[in-house]
């Protein structure tokens, strides 16, 4: 395949395209993010090593999403089967999944510890005490007040978001034209170098959803007189974002990519090769 620059313009059209796409199988697509889910729910049940492997899945899961958006796009019904089939195929490329999968569980290990030495714990500190029902604003402002807490998280957000680009499109290369794991980082990076116009309009468009979303479910429940159960609202309307944001990466690879020779490009609306 064959790495090609495309317009800023795209990465609105990316994240249509997702839309379109979990709407024209939106019980699938539900039923595979509640698969993932569910694994992360069973491996947090294992101390450390589950979250290891939980990061190691990771890359999988990205590739998995990629296949079934193909798949719906086509016509098709995707199954959970799209997690298991890329580890189906020849040893080389099994291999080099598995090489992506357990570099980026040591990398993003290697940010969170890094990010805690520099906060002193002050984040992790913070994220924990909101289940335990300790969020009240005064606590919460004594925690922001932290030191260190800013420093660590700009640290944290900026070095995941940094690690993101070589894994971005790396599954897909391993799965779909054979790259080795290193081969496939290297030309994730220059894809989205090359296209990071259309991938800061990408992260633009998304930022807008979340944002408007946030505002218009905060006004429609302040006019009923309940503002409360936003908070409530707003949990699976999150996860179904988050689930379009997955449906919507097969569209960013299929653009900064085309077939060479006698290769057939899939198509970056239809799905169809």
């Amino acid at each position: 395949m064959k790495l090609q620059t495309v317009p800023a313009t795209r990465g609105a059209s990316w994240v249509k395209h997702g839309f379109r796409a979990f709407f024209q199988r939106p019980l699938a697509f539900a039923a595979l993010f509640a698969t993932f889910m569910f694994a992360v729910f069973l491996l947090a049940l294992v101390p450390f090593v589950g979250a290891l492997i939980l990061l190691a899945l990771l890359p999988l899961v990205s590739l998995g999403f990629m296949m079934a958006t193909r798949v719906a796009v086509g016509g098709g019904t995707p199954t959970a089967r799209v997690f298991i089939d890329p580890l189906r195929t020849s040893a080389t490329q099994r291999n080099a999944m598995l090489q992506l999968g357990v570099v980026y569980a040591l990398a993003t290990f290697a940010v969170m510890a890094l990010s805690d030495w520099v906060d002193g714990g002050a984040f992790e500190a913070l994220m924990e005490s909101m289940p335990a029902g300790q969020g009240t604003p005064e606590a919460v402002a004594a925690k922001l007040a932290a030191p260190g807490l800013g420093l660590g998280m700009v640290l944290r957000f900026g070095l995941a978001a940094l690690l993101a680009v070589p894994f971005w499109h790396a599954p897909a290369l391993v799965h779909w034209d054979g790259h080795s794991a290193a081969k496939a980082l290297f030309s994730s990076t220059l894809a989205c170098w090359r296209n990071r116009g259309a991938f800061a309009i990408y992260s633009l468009m998304w930022f807008a959803v979340i944002v408007a979303f946030g505002m218009l479910g905060s006004l429609f429940f302040a006019l009923l007189g309940q503002a409360q159960l936003f908070a409530f609202a707003a949990v699976p309307l999150s996860l179904g974002f988050t689930t379009v944001f997955y449906v919507s990466l097969w569209f960013t690879f299929a653009d900064c990519f085309v077939a060479v020779e006698n290769e057939t490009k899939p198509d970056p609306v239809t799905g169809v090769a």
